[in-house]
């Protein structure tokens, strides 16, 4: 059953594929019940930067219940050296009692590393590992018996030197332009996957195992291997990604003690984001984490939630390359007005101050979010930054990016914003009535002209009165615009006459002062 799981998989992943494999890990992901982050929280007091753990790149050692476990040789670029394999029998060919030597046994072979960039190396041993890897995945999912903590020390140390290794940054032509359709750029697969996805395997059914006791796993799953976990979300590879998700996942609903710690990292890998590099594989699979984990917060939110709302999700919406996430990113914003109604208030304000001005594809992302906040929003609310609100709108339903214009026009197809909108017409007919009228005699797409007369007529049939009020004062303006338009035009002509008859003086004065 195991060997059909993790065949050999191609090299590249057709696109479909990748959508379904990524559809699965999502919906294996959100199906879990949500982790309540409430319950079992401790101090995070302790600096990140103060755990004993080693940071990628320096590969010397690592350092796991207070032993150090020599790993790589630096001189050899990453790779061990090939050892001399013994042949080791299968589980089934050993009695019950030598399982967990043998067990122990395998987990030391598969410490060993390969050079998988050159695929004519080491062909025997790199299939030896790859089956030993398969049989220790079967072993955890069918073992009987608490892990002792010794194993669970082996199976860490495994873990450990296999997946923790530092990235080099994939070379680029050039470097890609804001306008490409990242989608569309070919994901780097990692040539070692073939050993790696067994590996993930293996440590997601050792973290989800009955077998594994959380609190004695703690000692060796720990703030330090937590972040280096973290850092693997760099990997080019979707797939490890993927993986990485899930166990991330499941770490964070199985050791209650880490999850403020778990918070504070991601938030501190965001900050970093944001305001730093803009640059980072995986803030796609950390926010669909991060929209479970939300999913699960108790009521009324704590303090420590709404600031993370503020100051992260909110400014995540500043990057050029928001595209990347923000499906992932809309779910988090959703849930959380969701939560608690009042934050509608802060959270529209925040997409208005980060509403792209220059950039009509980010610009459209933006107005789908914006629909789905108000349709969470209360009344009472969306009065408070209905003002803002639709004065922003009526720059997008004039804007000359038919889409745009198009995304804003279609908030009157949802219900609860109509009704809402109704509600407060007198306000908001005025502030978006010169946007309308405008699209309806001059706007070049015919589209957004037909949607125009549409939320037209719904205003002229709501209140006849108010809308022939907004309509007069609308020609009014017009007409001072044009009689100042007029004037302006007028006296730039003056002045070039003026310029023009003094340049003639000039010239007739040089040729009288000139000698004959």
């Amino acid at each position: 059953m195991i060997k059909q799981i993790f065949g050999r998989l191609p090299r590249k992943q057709s696109k479909a594929a990748e959508s379904r494999e990524s559809n699965a890990h999502t919906a294996t992901l959100s199906s879990n019940s949500s982790v309540n982050s409430q319950s079992g929280e401790l101090s995070t007091n302790r600096a990140l930067s103060t755990h004993n753990f080693v940071t990628p790149g320096s590969y010397s050692e690592y350092y796991y219940g207070g032993k150090t476990y020599p790993t790589v040789d630096p001189k050899l670029n990453g790779i061990s050296p090939s050892p001399t394999y013994e042949t080791l029998p299968s589980f089934k060919d050993v009695p019950i009692s030598e399982k967990q030597n043998l067990f122990i046994k395998k987990l030391n072979l598969c410490c060993s590393l390969f050079d998988f960039n050159d695929q004519t190396k080491s062909l025997k041993e790199k299939d030896t590992k790859r089956q030993t890897l398969l049989e220790l995945a079967d072993y955890v999912a069918s073992v009987s018996g608490k892990f002792t903590e010794y194993i669970m020390q082996e199976i860490i140390k495994m873990v450990s030197v296999n997946l923790f290794r530092p990235f080099t940054p994939a070379p680029r032509e050039n470097k890609i332009p804001e306008a490409l359709d990242l989608e569309e750029e070919e994901p780097l697969m990692d040539p070692a996957w073939s050993h790696l996805q067994i590996v993930y395997e293996f440590f997601l059914r050792f973290v989800t195992s009955p077998e594994t006791d959380a609190k004695l796993a703690k000692r060796y799953i720990d703030h330090s291997f937590v972040l280096r976990l973290l850092d693997l979300f760099e990997s080019d590879d979707p797939r490890e990604r993927e993986y990485l998700k899930t166990i991330l996942h499941r770490i964070y609903g199985k050791f209650m003690v880490h999850r403020p710690f778990i918070r504070k990292a991601i938030n501190n890998i965001f900050y970093r984001f944001i305001f730093e590099t803009e640059k980072h594989n995986g803030i796609a699979e950390l926010l669909e984490i991060l929209g479970s984990i939300i999913n699960g917060f108790a009521l009324p939110l704590k303090e420590e939630h709404k600031l993370f709302l503020v100051r992260s999700l909110i400014p995540l919406h500043k990057p050029r390359c928001v595209s990347a996430y923000h499906q992932q990113l809309s779910y988090c914003i959703t849930q959380f007005v969701e939560k608690d109604c009042k934050l509608a208030d802060t959270v529209i304000r925040g997409l208005l101050k980060y509403w792209p001005i220059t950039n009509s594809s980010k610009e459209v992302l933006f107005l789908g979010e914006l629909e789905e906040v108000l349709e969470a929003t209360q009344p009472s609310e969306f009065q408070r930054c209905m003002v803002p609100l639709f004065h922003r709108i009526a720059h997008c339903l004039s804007s000359s990016h038919f889409q745009v214009a198009e995304r804003a026009l279609f908030f009157w197809n949802n219900d609860h914003i109509d009704s809402m909108i109704k509600q407060n017409h007198k306000v908001i007919l005025p502030i978006i009535f010169p946007a309308l009228e405008r699209n309806t005699r001059s706007h070049w797409s015919q589209a957004v002209q037909s949607l125009t007369l549409n939320i037209r007529k719904l205003f002229s049939d709501h209140d006849p009165e108010l809308f022939e009020e907004c309509l007069c004062k609308f020609e009014e303006d017009e007409a001072k615009e044009q009689e100042i338009k007029a004037k302006r035009e007028g006296l730039w002509n003056r002045l070039e006459d003026i310029a023009a008859s003094k340049a003639h003086c000039e010239s007739v004065s040089v040729s009288l002062n000139a000698p004959h």
